[in-house]
Parts: structure tokens; sequence; C-alpha cells
């Protein structure tokens, strides 16, 4: 790829340039001095210990590189950013006769491995080995300038790609081979952020061998950070606290970096898992689900089910499967789906981040209500789906909030938001001992029993009525299943299908898993995992946080006005800038699109982030993608703008605005027609339910 405009800098320059401007502008820069250990008191950043004194300070940035990990270790409360160090290797020549061009576009062969650009002349040539050299792992090395040993032997491979792309260079002069550190994080992206535990302590590390090009736009996310408390875009899959402190031992961070380094030059597919660092956080059902043939997914260092292999099924070739196109486990997920729909299924999802609230008095009340949108004082036993929004009425989290009791909540949030939820709550939270907030993850297996006949198994084990008249939808109750007491049992299964959650004390979790399985045989049971949890609930128009939504998605946006209670008589985050929307109306709106002229078998599938066109004109992306088996269309979410053909400014974009659009989703280049809708389908045929009752009628008899 040539860009013209591009240009080749030296990142020393580029940062005596910046340091300059900055000393004109005031900054003072102290050289050649140590920080010790950043100062805190009360959980804010009040300073920094240095060999030649303190310096008081509310605000300080880690951008340490390599030493980011330890330098966050050395404070007086610990802040954990994980990355870690590998032996980085390039090679500089000599001019070449005629010196190459500063405009000599820079090579990169991702098959080979390497990179090639002009340096002075005559080139520069690095690369990502397949075997990297991790670097450091015991700790900080004191050579202020990190020069390491040549290591050609390492080198041959990228030197042999080198060559084969540039042949003329095996009568070129080399100058010589540089090793230098370079750091890289678990998942390939870089950390910018605030601490979730010192206020006032923002890092900006882990760029991954690409600090230059990310610097000017990390920069200035950051400093709008610092500034206003938010950056002007969504940075949650750069933000420190998509981490937690489970990230942080030296020996994930050593093997992970192994896998990571490799990575920046491979093909990366759909749905693709990290193989180093797993089973670190599992559920205790892991061993009878893997034996069940289980295919595991990471989130958050916890494993969780995608979808499960039949016996039959060739389990190497399933593994090995790696497309753009239709995948092996279509059929797998679809036999899911149906029993989802026609009988009951049972996923694992013990994963979801889990906390407890209460209070001696109206304290948990008073502190939720001012948090989140809904209205929370509701009676107890009644759950309610709620968002935690921000000044700009953003989403920081989308969960469901259940009362226990007069003073007592339990909150349900995505996996990711273990750390980032907990920051946000204990940043508003008052030094109250009477208010107690508890992360009670740990504490609860959590299983999403989906299917009409859910209710069956779920009265069997517990003698209790369990359909709707007895049992409405959105209800908590404390129940008793099989022998086990004390199961939390809630009348929701984040998918729109009937159905319940069970959260079960680990203790149970085996006992009540069991009983579950046996009682369910004879109403088709069968395990499920999270692809058809996704389809289920792209088919029915559920938007997920950290996939469609985000802190600059509002709930107006995305048709979830009835989670917002504006005249809940107390004022709550966000509801001055939804008021404002709400009068001026919004200028993205959450679509389904179902794809019409797409062929499953033969085309490319859509996975998410295609380009959204309307009436020929771009306008948004999609943020997530599945097939619906019980509609057999491709299903895709994703926002609509409307922007102004003459300015290109953002409009406000009405229902009608969607309803009267063509639209097209652009697949790699082919766009397919598709169908927009602001509502779910719930099918777009005549589909008939097939309800097996005399089978499963004569087997209960039996």
């Amino acid at each position: 790829m040539h860009v013209p405009e591009d240009a080749v800098v030296s990142s020393a320059d580029v940062a005596l340039a910046l340091a300059s401007a900055a000393s004109q502008n005031g900054v003072q820069i102290y050289d050649r001095t140590s920080i010790l250990h950043v100062m805190v008191r009360k959980g804010q950043v009040t300073g920094v210990e240095t060999d030649k004194g303190q310096i008081q300070c509310h605000y300080f940035v880690n951008c340490a590189g390599q030493w980011a990990y330890e330098l966050g270790l050395s404070n007086e409360e610990p802040v954990s950013i994980p990355l870690h160090a590998c032996e980085h290797f390039y090679l500089l020549t000599r001019p070449w006769e005629t010196p190459l061009q500063s405009n000599t576009p820079t090579i990169v062969d991702a098959d080979g491995r390497i990179y090639i650009r002009n340096w002075q002349g005559g080139i520069l040539s690095g690369g990502f080995e397949k075997n990297p050299k991790p670097i450091f792992t015991e700790g900080k090395n004191q050579l202020e300038i990190q020069n390491l040993q040549e290591d050609w032997d390492h080198f041959e491979p990228l030197l042999s790609s080198l060559l084969r792309r540039m042949p003329e260079l095996e009568t070129m002069e080399i100058m010589k081979l540089v090793n230098c550190p370079e750091t890289f994080t678990p998942d390939m992206r870089c950390i910018m952020g605030e601490s979730p535990s010192v206020r006032g302590y923002f890092v900006l590390a882990g760029m991954n061998s690409a600090g230059l090009s990310f610097g000017g736009g990390a920069g200035r996310y950051l400093a709008e950070w610092m500034v206003h408390g938010y950056p002007s875009e969504s940075v949650w899959e750069l933000d420190l606290k998509r981490f937690g402190a489970l990230q942080s031992s030296r020996t994930f961070l050593r093997h992970r970096v192994m896998e990571v380094m490799p990575l920046l030059y491979d093909l990366k597919v759909p749905r693709w898992d990290f193989q180093t660092g797993r089973q670190l956080r599992t559920s205790p059902l892991y061993d009878r689900l893997d034996a069940q043939g289980a295919r595991w997914m990471e989130k958050h260092g916890f494993e969780r089910p995608k979808y499960f292999v039949p016996p039959d099924k060739d389990l190497l070739a399933l593994e090995q499967s790696k497309t753009f196109y239709k995948p092996d486990w279509f059929e797998i997920v679809e036999s899911e789906v149906k029993c989802c729909k026609e009988a009951v299924c049972v996923i694992d999802m013990s994963s979801f981040t889990k906390f407890e609230i209460t209070s001696t008095g109206d304290q948990a009340l008073e502190i939720l209500q001012y948090l989140f949108s809904n209205d929370l004082d509701v009676p107890v036993g009644h759950i309610v789906h709620t968002g935690m929004l921000n000044e700009g009425g953003g989403y920081e989290n989308d969960c469901s909030i259940a009362r226990l009791s007069k003073r007592s909540f339990f909150m349900i949030s995505p996996t990711d938001q273990q750390v980032h939820c907990w920051a946000w709550l204990k940043k508003y939270m008052p030094e109250d001992s009477n208010l107690i907030l508890e992360d009670v993850t740990w504490k609860y297996t959590a299983l999403n029993l989906i299917g009409p006949r859910a209710v069956d198994v779920l009265s069997e084990l517990s003698y209790a009525p369990m359909t709707p008249d007895h049992f409405p939808s959105l209800f908590c109750k404390e129940m008793s299943v099989g022998y086990a007491n004390g199961i939390r049992v809630m009348s929701m299964t984040h998918t729109g299908e009937p159905g319940f959650m069970l959260y079960i004390p680990i203790e149970y979790a085996l006992h009540v898993y069991n009983e579950v399985m046996s009682v369910g045989q004879k109403y088709g049971i069968r395990n499920a995992g999270y692809y058809a949890l996704r389809s289920l609930r792209i088919e029915k128009f559920f938007a997920f946080w950290g996939q469609d939504l985000n802190t600059l998605t509002t709930p107006l946006e995305c048709g979830r006005e009835s989670r917002v209670k504006l005249d809940k008589g107390m004022d709550f985050i966000g509801r001055d800038a939804l008021l404002q929307q709400k009068q001026n109306g919004v200028y993205k709106r959450f679509t389904m699109f179902i794809l019409d002229d797409h062929d499953t078998d033969l085309d490319l599938w859509p996975w998410w982030g295609e380009p959204i066109y309307r009436n020929g004109q771009y306008v948004g992306k999609t943020t997530s993608s599945a097939y619906g088996y019980t509609l057999e269309r491709h299903v895709c979410l994703g926002f609509v703008h409307n922007f102004s053909e003459d300015t290109g400014e953002e409009q406000v974009v009405t229902a009608d605005f969607i309803n009267r659009g063509e639209y097209e989703i652009d697949i790699a280049g082919h766009r397919f027609q598709a169908k927009a809708k602001l509502y779910p389908v719930t099918s777009l045929f005549t589909h008939k339910r097939r309800k097996d009752d005399v089978e499963l009628s004569d087997l209960h008899g039996k």
C-alpha cells in the first residue's frame, strides 16, 4: 500500500521536538531523574518521590514503556499494568549506491513476517518471528540504554524472507543487527486510561511496537480523559480497566507475549481465541462440560463454552477450521438453537460479573437511584434492566438488578465489566460504613435454562409452580432446587426466549447441574454454548454492552426508552443529557438488518464492522452479526447515521428516515441487500414450531 503523504521519522527526533515545544510553553522537564514511587493519599495521587526529592501533583501519567509494569507496582498503592518485553531485531544497511529516496514506500510482507523501510539511504528491516524471546521477566535491568546481544541464528528466518523479497541485498553491506526490547500486552492492544484503584493515576503504555504510529491519537485521547473525565471517542478496547489483577502474573505475561508477538503478522480470523494463559478462571462444572464435548472461549480470563461437539464429529477438523466463510460449527449451533426454541438447553454463564449492594438504611437504594437510569424502587423480588450512564447519557454499563430485600440488591453485569463497574461504583459511593459493596462473582455458578420446557424441569425439581401466573417475568426468588437451598432463580435468559437464570452457591453447583440434566432428559435437554446465545439474542434484537453499546451510546439511540425513568422523582447521572436528546432528537439509531440475497453456504459471512449503505451512501457500520436460524437469514445489528450530502454533518435520525431507505451491507467489497427493522422480527416466513408432545408424554409415562 503506497500512501504518498506518509513519512518516515525517528521516534527520538519526534520526542525531542515535542519536549522542546512543551518547554517553550512552560513545561518543566527534569532530565536524568528517576522516579522511586508515586505518592498516594486516600486513593488519590498526591505526588512523586524522585531521587532528587518530591514533586507535588494531582495527576501522574505512567508512560514508562517496558518499565511501566514495575513502576506501577512500586507505588504505595500498586497499579497493575499488564505488559511484558520481548527482544526485537532489525537490520540496518549502509546507503545504497543510489541512496533510497525519503518517499520510498514502507513495505510489509506479512507472509514473510517482515517490514522494510528507508533508513538514511539504505534500509531498515525487522519483523515479528514465530518464536520470540521474552526478556526481563525477573525484573528491571539498570542499563540506561539497552543494546542486547546480536543473535543471527534467531534472525535467520527473517533474513531469508528479506533476501527472497529483495535478492540484491546479498551484495549490500550490512551495518549492524540491532536487538532492542519492545513491550507487548496480553491482547495486542495498547493500554491507556485511569487506574481503577488510584484516582489521578493515568497510563499510556504497551504500544506493541507501534508507539510512534499511535502516539498522536493516544496522547490526544489521554489528554481529553484527564481534562474532561472521558475521551471524545469510545476507547474501551484500550482501557486499562479491561484487565484485572489476574492478567498481571509474570508467568502469564511471559507465555502470552510469546503468542502475541507472532500474531501481529498473522491472519486474524473471526471468533479466534488465545491459546496461552487458559483455564485460569473456570466454573465448578468445567470438567463435566469438557468431558461432554465443550469447546471453549475465554473472556476476562474466564473459560466459557462456545458449543458442544457431538461424539460423532471429527474434533481435529473442527478445531482447525478457521475461516471467514460458513464455519464447521454451523450445524452444531443450529441444533443447540433449535433445542432452545423447542425443548430446553442449559448454558453455563458463571463468568458474568455479580455484585451485591447492601445497607443498614436506605443508602443502597439512594445511591443506585442516582447511578442508574431506571427506577429501582420496586417491590422486593423484582428485576430491573437498567443502564449505568455517564454525564453524556452513554452506557458505562448495561446490567440487570434484582431487589433481594428492602436494603439489598443483586447486580448482574457483563463479564468484562468486573473491574470497570467496580471502579465506577466506588467512585460515586460515599465512604459510609453502613453501605457495603461486595463482588460475589466467584460465589455463584450461573446456569441459564432456556426453552419452553425449562418451566417443566424447574417445577419438577423444586415442587413449586413455575408458570407465569406464579412466577411472572423479571421476577427473582430464592428456592430449593433438588436438595440444594438458597438458589436464586430469576425469570429471564438474556436472549428474549422463555426460561430461567439459576444463581447457585458454588458448593451446590455440581449437584444442581446433575439434577437439571437428569430430570431434563425426558424433556429433550442438552448443553448449549455462547454461540447459540449470540444467535438467539441478535435474532431478538438484543444489544450487548461492549459489542453494540458503549460509553457514547445512549438508551434513546437504541430503543431503550422504557429502561429510562426521567420522572422517577430524583436526579440521576446522564438525565440532563437524555432530556436534551429527547427534545433535539437522536443522531444515530440502532437498527436490525436481515440480509436478502446472501448465500450462507457460498458467500463470505458478516462478522462485525461491515459498512452499512443507505441509498448508496455510507451511514454507519455493523456492531454484531449472527446467522438467525429461525429466520434462516443472516442478521446484522448496527447504528445508522444521517450525514448531510452537502456538508457531511450529522443530522437527526428519525424512524421515518430508517424506514424509507434502501439498504446494503458491504462484506469484503461485495454489497448485499438488506431489510432494515427497528423492532425484532419473530419470523419472515410461516414458521411452525414442532412440538413432540405425544412423544414427550409417552416418555413421561414410562
